[in-house]
């Protein structure tokens, strides 16, 4: 299956999106901070990325510009996983660079739609 950045400072939602990727048999690496998200992304090169959008230090909307700024790291999917769900949010957060938007609370099945339209056989394949 995919292998799949979350990028949280919050544990209990790290501890409940991880748990929803690994019932579908998804790898995971976990970061708390946007920093430590863009080291990792660098080094393992997931499939996917889910990026909180308010964190302290660096927001998740600066973190994708540097994402996509980046050779490497440019072709891979980073989805906003957000508490930000007032009208245009999603707009917003998409003209921002991200691939996908998913609001908390996380609805288990679309939650797993969006990973699944993202990180399917054909979808990985044209990033190799």
């Amino acid at each position: 299956m995919a292998r799949i950045l979350i990028v949280d400072d919050t544990p209990g939602n790290m501890v409940l999106t991880s748990m929803m990727l690994e019932s579908e048999g998804h790898a995971m690496f976990c970061a708390d901070r946007a920093r430590a998200g863009i080291d990792i992304a660098r080094r393992e090169l997931p499939d996917l990325v889910l990026m909180d959008v308010q964190m302290p230090e660096m927001d998740g909307i600066e973190a994708v510009s540097i994402l996509k700024g980046d050779p490497e790291t440019r072709a891979i999917p980073v989805v906003a996983l957000t508490a930000c769900a007032m009208k245009g949010d999603r707009e917003r957060l998409l003209a921002a660079g991200f691939d996908g938007y998913i609001e908390k609370p996380v609805d288990y099945v679309n939650f797993l739609a969006e990973v699944r339209r993202l990180v399917g056989p054909d979808q990985a394949s044209k990033r190799k």
